[in-house]
């Protein structure tokens, strides 16, 4: 991680995430992170908790997957340990009883069970236990894989100033804007982005959906540089473009079911390391990051929904 006031992604880290070593696709790791980040959201809603527990939590999930791999940790059981920690973090703390039922409802309708299908767990069988101790031990390992690292700025203040500042502070937009700075927690961008780049592509999104104008460069007010807000934008739409089968996401749940995809899919490793020797052209529009990773997302949701807004210069 990069020294910043806090982590983020370093270059290396981004090319070539542990995952990705492993054979794991770049589309198909973006889309089972970002089922777990609904999980996340969903167990949040749950339990009652607060926004600012929940987006701590899946910002530190995303930082995680940085420095480990899908092949070795069950990406739900880090989902929880991540939620189980920053309601920690953000001095809203869980039972963990409360935590290990709602974790368990959510694994079988990920699963596909419904109502009495789920059945009702035993706070004294081995199934409570055994996630009981998969949720401590998420929570360890991403304390150590982090180095304790644990500092998150959140967006929502910034996004509040920076909307007055321009003027556009009333209820439709602050709502549509806080919207999708939600949406991005699903991305890794809070992982690559400093808070004032997100917050700037969250109102460009924002004032192009309603159609508003804005001053010429308005984002260089907030330090902001242009290729890095449209590279967020484009995280954030690819989200509306899913380009993996949910059912397919649906069924990698565990550590388990990644590495039975990997032995049924050999020549996914030869694919990712394909895709690390692409030149890629930044000139063109589809290129959203300098990643490397390829969208046509933004020019679509250009062509449905920007059509009538206002571009820069």
């Amino acid at each position: 991680m990069s020294r910043s006031l806090y982590p983020l992604a370093s270059l290396s880290q981004i090319r070539q995430t542990p995952s990705r070593v492993d054979g794991i696709p770049a589309p198909l790791e973006s889309a089972i992170l970002a089922n777990a980040c609904k999980l996340i959201h969903t167990a949040g809603i749950l339990l009652h908790q607060k926004q600012v527990a929940v987006a701590t939590a899946q910002i530190l999930f995303h930082r995680f997957w940085f420095v480990s791999s899908l092949k070795s940790f069950s990406v739900t059981d880090i989902a929880f340990g991540a939620l189980y920690l920053g309601s920690k973090l953000e001095e809203c703390s869980l039972r963990v009883r409360d935590l290990v039922n709602v974790y368990h409802v959510l694994l079988q309708r990920a699963k596909g069970k419904v109502g009495k299908e789920i059945g009702i767990m035993s706070y004294f069988g081995n199934t409570f236990y055994e996630l009981k101790d998969a949720l401590v031990v998420a929570e360890m390992q991403i304390l150590k894989r982090l180095g304790f690292n644990t500092h998150v700025v959140l967006p929502y203040g910034s996004l509040v100033s920076y909307l007055r500042l321009l003027g556009q502070d009333k209820p439709n937009v602050v709502a549509k804007a806080w919207g999708y700075l939600n949406d991005a927690l699903q991305s890794p961008v809070y992982a690559l982005y400093q808070v004032p780049t997100i917050v700037s592509a969250a109102i460009l999104l924002t004032i192009r959906f309603l159609a508003i104008r804005l001053p010429d460069a308005w984002w260089k007010l907030f330090d902001a540089e242009w290729e890095d807000v449209w590279s967020v934008c484009g995280y954030i739409m690819r989200l509306y473009h899913p380009e993996v089968d949910g059912k397919v996401v649906q069924g990698m749940l565990t550590k388990g079911d990644v590495r039975a995809w990997l032995e049924k899919n050999p020549g996914a490793v030869d694919v990712v390391q394909q895709e690390e020797t692409t030149t890629i052209d930044q000139g063109q529009l589809t290129t959203i990051s300098f990643t490397g990773i390829q969208s046509s997302c933004i020019d679509k949701f250009t062509f449905i929904q920007f059509n009538n807004a206002v571009y820069p210069q």
